[in-house]
Formats: C-alpha cells, structure tokens, sequence
C-alpha cells in the first residue's frame, strides 16, 4: 500500500513547472488543468502492488554520488571538484544495485550511486521485475526529482512500467514501485532515468541490459550454447561477451550540480569520454562486484573495492576483454552519450550481426551482416559485434590489441599523458589458457 507523500519544498524545477501551468491555465481561457499536467505523477494512497506479487529479480536505488576520473586535464574550476571526499573528484547521479540489502542497509546507500549503472540480463518472453527506490541526493537536497526506469528501444512496453514521466509513474523519495517486463525480442539495450532526462542522463543514471535468446543452450548450431540472437544457424554464437556501454561527462555540469548552479545545456562539451564508467587506463583495471545477481558487498551494503583500486569503487564494471585464441567473442555496445562513436580494432574485423536489438537479417533470409573493423554508434544506438580471436604470436602470457574510439578527442580527452578516453585492451591468450566465462566482462 503506498502512502501520500508529505507537502514538498518548492523547488527550482518545481518552480519552472508552476510557471509554466499558469502560462497554460491563461491559454486555456484561465481553465486550470489537472495538477498532473507539467508534474511528476505521483501515486496516491492506491494500492500499486500487492502481498501476492513474486518477488523482484532486482531492486535498485537512485541517488547521488562520487566518481574517479583522472585529474589531467585539470578544468578549474569544474574539474576536479573541491567538494568530492578522496579518493574520489567528480559527481554524479547514479543507481545502485540494492538487492537483497536489509532497510538498514538501504539506507546507508544514499550518496553511494556508481556509473555506469548496474548491468543486468534478462530471458526472451520470461517476465522480469526490476524494483527501484527513490533514496533522494544527499549533496542536493534541495532537488526532490523523482526518478524513473527508463528500457530504451524496449518494443510494445505497457505505458504504466514504460519509464516516461509523463505517460507512467514516477518514484518519488522515500517511495518504491515495481516495474516488469517481458521482453520479445533478443538483442541489446539500454535503460535510463527519464525524469529531467538530459540532466539525469548525462549526470549518469544510465546502464545497459540486454536480453538473451530463447534459442540459448541449444548447442547443437553452437558448441557454448550462447547467441545473440535466435539466428537458426549458429551464425551468432559466441564464447565470451563484453558490455561496452558508452557516455560523456561534462565537467562543468555536474560540477554546477554538486555546487548548486543551472548549467547552459546548449553549450555541451564532452570533456571525458568513457567506456564502463571509466577513461583508459582506468578502463583495463579489474572488475568490481558485477554479477547483478550475486552482489558481494560489505557489512554495510557498500560496494566492495578492489584492493589498490579503491577510487573506482563506484565504477565497478571493467571493459578489459580476455579470451583465448580462436574463441568467438561477443562485444556489446550501446552510446548514451550526446556524441557518435566510432570503435575501431586493430588487428582484425569484427563481425556486426546487430543493430539496435535487431538481427541484421531480411524477412526474406537476406543477410546484412557486415565485416569491419570500425561500428558506428550513434546516441541511443546498440549494436553487437564478434570477433574471432587471432592466433597467439607470444612471447609474452597474452598479445595486446586495442579497441578504440577512433575520434581523436573522444579517445585522448586530449590529456598531457596521452590516451585517456573510450579505450580498452583486447588480451589474446593461447587456445585453452582461460575457463569458460561465467559472468560477462570477467
């Protein structure tokens, strides 16, 4: 049973929003709308959810947090930020996977959010339920957004769990609301908060979900079992997969959020471009605790860093790809930033079988798969791509390839120390050397 929130603050959103309402009741010959017109719809004390409703497959919170990018190229005074506690100089709003968290734990999570956003992975046709709280921003507490989950590309969603504020509920502070989903078609996607969707956005409530086939486990067109899609030729299998989610951050904006200042959207500058949450060489250090569901945590719900890792506690996912020669290797990429992409390898093409949740495949069986070696992605894009690991050379335990964005700005971040931006490095070991993947970006 949800409860009526208590009266709220008005705030510089809120603020706008009335403005805005009074400008609409005089157009309206001074007929005044219903109070959800311009507004966050708010659940009264109507019953969203009932004793008898399965349990979520995860819960995740939305709140506010800190984040390490490196401190060159310094951009005073936006970057790196005075207010941010060490080891940490950037702020940002994030989610936080909270499952199986107890309310004390929960509670301590509030400014602990981590970018990019939790990874999670569903079944074809199995329905799946993500709960999401509203923890409310502890360096800004006078911004009382509500926030909303958000499955972009998500074909044929019931508006009520459909994530736009307008259309579908909102989650106020101090609230929770379940959203399920039952996804029909294989591929990859994104999810993101779309309340005040540029900032929240931008400031990092975004991550990437995908969908497995139904045809995974058959292992009669693939030896692993494990496809992109339902492709009925084994042509999409694949031994390991990789996450590459990409986004932007803009100094100046969160450092007008955490210094309570309204950045100028319309001047826009991409000044860290990152894989994962990370610049490289960041982007290559081990991964954090990412099974979604298996979360490792300690005794207070916090995330676990890596020992000599400890400023990437909030970016726990890891975009280092290791496989063994000749394996089939899966990289998923989807670009919630304002910017298109350009990732490039070296060495070797990659295989693009995917666009944007879709089969490259004709409804007549015509293939339009392509071989490259650079996939363009542009904002709200996914695309999947597989690679054929090649021979080991040696001497060394791996060889080292790069996977880059090949704008050069996008993967400098024009820093005095070189590369620092949306890359990462492709480790080809000798066929046998790594165990099967259980976890994608392990």
């Amino acid at each position: 049973m949800m409860k009526k929130s208590p009266p709220q603050n008005l705030s510089r959103r809120s603020f706008l929003k009335l403005a805005g309402g009074t400008a609409a009741a005089a157009a309206f010959g001074g007929y005044v709308l219903p109070r959800t017109l311009g507004k966050t719809l708010r659940p009264s004390a109507v019953s969203v959810a009932s004793a008898a409703d399965p349990e979520p497959d995860l819960f995740f919170a939305g709140t506010d947090g800190w984040i390490s990018l490196p401190d060159s190229p310094a951009i005073p005074p936006f970057h790196p930020d005075d207010l941010a506690p060490a080891p940490f100089n950037a702020y940002i709003f994030g989610f936080r996977n909270i499952t199986g968290l107890d309310a004390t734990q929960i509670a301590q999570q509030k400014n602990k959010a981590q970018h990019s956003a939790p990874l999670f992975w569903t079944q074809q046709d199995v329905p799946f339920r993500v709960k999401l709280t509203n923890l409310g921003l502890a360096l800004r507490p006078d911004l009382v957004d509500a926030h909303t989950l958000h499955w972009h590309g998500f074909r044929n969603v019931i508006p009520f769990f459909d994530g736009e504020p307008s259309g579908s509920i909102s989650v106020p502070i101090g609230r929770e609301f379940t959203y399920v989903f039952n996804a029909h078609d294989p591929g990859t996607y994104m999810y993101h908060c779309h309340v005040e969707d540029v900032e929240h956005v931008h400031m990092g409530m975004t991550g990437l979900v995908f969908v497995r086939p139904a045809q995974d486990t058959n292992t009669s067109l693939y030896p692993s079992g494990k496809y992109a899609y339902n492709d009925g030729d084994g042509s999409t299998g694949f031994d390991r997969e990789f996450a590459m989610f990409l986004s932007e951050f803009w100094a100046e904006a969160h450092w007008a959020d955490s210094h309570i200042q309204l950045p100028e959207w319309s001047d826009y500058h991409a000044d860290f471009a990152m894989l994962n949450g990370r610049v490289y060489p960041d982007t290559i250090a081990p991964s954090g605790s990412v099974d979604p569901f298996n979360l490792v945590h300690d005794a207070n719900g916090d995330l676990i860093p890596t020992p000599g890792y400890e400023r990437l506690q909030y970016q726990p996912l890891s975009s280092l790809v290791t496989c063994n020669a000749g394996e089939r290797v899966l990289l998923r990429f989807a670009n919630l930033g304002f910017m298109q992409a350009a990732m490039t390898t070296t060495g070797f093409k990659m295989h693009v079988v995917g666009k944007d949740a879709t089969l490259l495949r004709g409804r007549d069986g015509t293939d339009h798969s392509y071989m490259t070696n650079t996939v363009s992605i542009g904002a709200g894009e996914s695309a999947e791509a597989i690679f054929v690991a090649p021979p080991y050379q040696g001497p060394g335990p791996y060889d080292t390839y790069y996977l880059y964005n090949r704008a050069y700005t996008r993967s400098s971040n024009l820093s005095a120390g070189g590369a620092a931006g949306q890359m990462t490095e492709i480790h080809v070991y000798p066929a046998g050397t790594l165990g099967t993947q259980s976890v994608p970006n392990t």
